[in-house]
């Protein structure tokens, strides 16, 4: 058993925390909903003596967590009654709390030792998979039929690759690999390329690796290279794959293959990385230096030297590692509406599916990738869409949105941009083409919770024109109250909230939290407008605010824009865990780093005292605080010399520099960076691009584009004009005619972070702040100005913006912008 006082490292529904081993009981509370391993804890505020739970195993909130997922409250409070876990108030308890387990970032798990293997084999289940690994072997001697390893020297190039008319009809072996087999694991994702030949739907033309011929020398080359793959392992030579140069190209493929052939071979982990990933938790040690193949061998032959693993089969152990330690950290929260209206609502529940139209592109797995999907939606739709290029592209994407959903992601069945009417977890094959219906057949499997249905307090108005959408983390939080009722004694609806493991970052979000893991610091760069600076704060709120371990003040899933939001930013400034600056010209190494300033004498005069920079201080609150990040967010990166300000920081920001100490030239100091420190920058690309940065500057930050994006547009309107269709035209129109670093973000027409609802705020807009940029870009040209914004707006012989009203603008802009799209004349 891990030491009591010594915090480890656990995964649970794709993020990291710290665990807080059980002393051997557990804490209950008076009238709170959470399990406690600290007495001290500051969430026990109950004034009534605290009860205790035995104990004995240290494992109980393992076995809470895994009785039902976190969304689940009913399914845990069953757990609880029947093991007899409540509160003083005989109310079942549903969640641990943050003594038990806190949420922490990536690299501050990697600091941690994992949690111990022997724990989690004590903890894990072995019943619970009984029908996984059955269903695992069904799926196997399915393609051992439908494909007998004694017919693979002959097997027709038509008989494997994707890209041949109707693919789900004819089912290929590639098609069973990566959509038939999901019981087997998921290859899915990516380009078509991992099949290592494929047909391009579109032109009927083939791709393969350009060193052969044509396609059928390619597949001699690759059907051979797949059978001495599976020869090899099952004679017990699986690194020496790494030499088959025709299949090197394909190792989730040629590895999926060989739990189909070669179970005995080799593990059935498909990702390269996760393999990787689990040779690290399984020794201790970074496994560098091998091949792909190399790390499955080295894998296999850790688990066959474990006599913990003695007499498991290959498929136990994987799902034992990937419930161990999840090397995955994503999950996805879609909202899709079934029909108009919820018109398919009642058939979507009863069916545990939920559907949606554009049945002139049939099932999305028959197309090689989403180019090819693309092409033929374009061809579909072009008409029904009046040729409208970002509006195709937009639709296509809502579609193609559903092929990417796995089980365990969630879908939120909306009515209209208020009701929600259940919220379901993916399940099964997740898409599924439904032939079968006579319309709407593009579905995703999904068990329906209705604890959830009803009406949310503010409409999201993009849902009126999209059907399929991403959820953010806020509305998330504000659907997750919706319509909530007390589940078998819960408090309240914001205190079963309370009890929800927190949520993986938004996928806007999450480069940047891999970023910073990765290089310590980034860049957000675009042009104006793109929500920089934004994106900056709402990334410091939810990922400072959910490590913050309970700091006052802080809520993680608060709206930006709204008070709580500001609370949030204002509390962990005042901890010191956020500082944000902004550079400009005069800004120096002595603001930064340490400086000499003025300071008033003994005598009253004034003299010159060396101070701490902004950034030396942090680094020394964060050197005092490992067990929190602490963010520096420099807003205007570029304006500022940077190789001055940095100055010898520059060598000690890199990552594998942390902790290094240089003698700081005026203090005589020695400084380092620690690790927990983090460092984002934003830049305005219209003003400067990141070419122009200094080289040694580029090397060490993580550049992230952020683009204009219509999506928060999307379903809004200023009397007739949909202010996405006005963003999309209008950036079309600036790439024609200038570049792509000179477009207009979204953040101008979402002011305090709401959609602009009035034809005078949005005139306002457009003459106080949409013009001069133009302006400034055209350089005065209004032959220019008119072709961005119309004659009806601007007139290129006076060169003046004509004087209209602001409905009058307003209409002028829906004529030029959305009926007439982003041509130009």
């Amino acid at each position: 058993m891990a030491d009591e006082r010594e915090q480890v490292a656990v995964t649970f529904e794709r993020r990291d925390y710290a665990l807080t081993p059980s002393p051997g009981e557990v804490i209950l509370p008076a009238h709170g909903r959470m399990i406690h391993h600290d007495p001290a804890c500051l969430h026990l505020t109950d004034s009534h003596e605290l009860g205790r739970f035995p104990d004995a195993e240290r494992l109980l909130w393992r076995r809470l967590i895994d009785s039902a997922p976190s969304d689940d409250t009913a399914g845990r409070v069953e757990f609880a009654r029947s093991i007899g876990l409540s509160n003083g108030s005989g109310r079942p308890l549903v969640s641990p709390c943050s003594c038990v387990l806190r949420p922490i970032s990536s690299t501050q798990a990697a600091a941690l030792r994992p949690w111990p293997l022997d724990e989690a084999l004590a903890a894990f289940d072995r019943d619970r998979f009984g029908a996984t690994l059955r269903g695992m072997e069904a799926a196997a001697e399915d393609v051992r039929r439908d494909f007998p390893w004694e017919d693979w020297p002959t097997l027709p190039l038509e008989r494997y690759a994707l890209g041949q008319g109707d693919s789900a009809e004819t089912k290929p072996y590639c098609y069973l690999m990566e959509f038939g087999t999901n019981a087997l694991g998921s290859i899915a994702g990516g380009s078509s390329m991992k099949h290592l030949i494929y047909a391009r739907g579109q032109d009927g033309s083939w791709w393969h690796d350009p060193r052969y011929a044509d396609e059928e020398e390619a597949w001699e080359a690759v059907r051979a290279g797949i059978i001495a793959a599976v020869t090899a392992a099952r004679e017990g030579r699986i690194a020496d794959i790494d030499s088959i140069d025709a299949i090197r190209s394909g190792p989730a493929l040629v590895s999926k293959t060989l739990r189909v052939y070669a179970p005995e071979g080799s593990l059935p982990v498909y990702g390269t990385d996760q393999v990787r990933h689990f040779l690290q938790r399984l020794t201790g040690q970074p496994a560098s230096g091998l091949e792909r193949f190399a790390l499955r061998a080295r894998l296999k032959e850790v688990v066959d030297a474990d006599e913990r693993f003695a007499g498991w089969p290959y498929d136990l152990v994987v799902e034992f590692l990937y419930w161990w330690a999840d090397p995955n950290r994503t999950r996805q929260i879609v909202k899709i509406a079934p029909g108009h209206d919820g018109k398919l609502w009642e058939e979507c529940r009863a069916g545990g599916y939920i559907a949606v139209g554009w049945d002139g592109v049939p099932d999305l797995r028959s197309y090689a990738d989403k180019d090819e999907f693309l092409a033929a939606f374009t061809a579909a739709y072009t008409d029904e869409y009046n040729g409208y290029k970002s509006k195709i592209s937009a639709k296509a994407n809502e579609v193609w949105k559903l092929l990417s959903l796995r089980p365990g992601d969630l879908v939120v069945a909306n009515k209209g941009t208020s009701e929600i009417l259940a919220v379901g977890r993916v399940t099964g094959d997740g898409y599924v083409w439904r032939e079968d219906r006579a319309s709407y057949r593009h579905t995703v499997e999904a068990e329906w919770d209705e604890t959830h249905a009803g009406r949310l307090a503010e409409p999201e108005r993009s849902w009126a024109t999209v059907t399929v959408k991403d959820v953010p983390a806020q509305l998330w939080a504000r659907i997750r109250r919706t319509g909530q009722t007390p589940v078998d004694g819960a408090d309240s609806p914001a205190e079963a909230e309370n009890t929800v493991a927190a949520q993986p970052l938004d996928a806007e979000l999450l480069p940047i939290a891999d970023a910073l893991g990765r290089r310590g610091q980034a860049v957000l760069f675009g042009p104006p407008g793109t929500g920089k600076t934004y994106t900056a704060l709402r990334f410091a709120a939810r990922w400072l605010g959910e490590l913050s371990d309970g700091l006052p003040g802080v809520d993680p899933y608060a709206e930006p824009g709204t008070p709580a939001f500001g609370r949030t930013l204002d509390a962990l400034t005042a901890a010191g865990r956020l500082t944000m600056v902004t550079f400009h010209p005069n800004y120096g190494y002595e603001d930064f780093v340490e400086g000499f300033r003025p300071v008033k004498g003994g005598s009253g005069g004034l003299v010159l005292d060396r101070t701490d920079g902004v950034f030396k201080r942090v680094c020394a609150a964060a050197a005092a605080d490992p067990g929190h990040p602490y963010l520096v967010v420099v807003d205007e990166l570029n304006r500022g010399n940077l190789p001055r300000i940095f100055g010898e920081l520059i060598t000690l920001l890199e990552k594998d520099k942390r902790g290094y100490s240089v003698l700081l030239p005026l203090s005589q100091e020695r400084f380092s960076v620690p690790d927990n420190v983090y460092l984002i920058g934003t830049m305005n690309t219209a003003d400067r691009s990141i070419r122009m940065l200094d080289a040694a500057i580029r090397r060490r930050f993580a550049f992230l584009e952020l683009l204009p994006d219509s999506s928060p547009l999307q379903g809004c309107h200023v009397e007739q004009l949909h202010l996405a269709d006005l963003l999309d035209s209008l950036n079309q129109r600036i790439r024609t005619h200038l570049d792509r670093e000179k477009q207009i973000g979204q953040a101008f027409f979402l002011p305090n972070g709401a959609p602009v609802d009035s034809a005078a705020t949005l005139a306002s807009i457009i003459r106080g702040e949409i013009l001069p940029l133009l302006q400034e870009y055209a350089y005065d040209d209004y032959s220019l100005l008119a072709a961005f914004l119309g004659e009806a707006l601007v007139d290129p012989e006076t060169h003046t913006l004509r004087d209209l009203s602001d409905e009058g603008l307003t209409t002028a802009l829906y004529t030029e912008l959305q009926l007439k799209g982003g041509a130009a004349e």
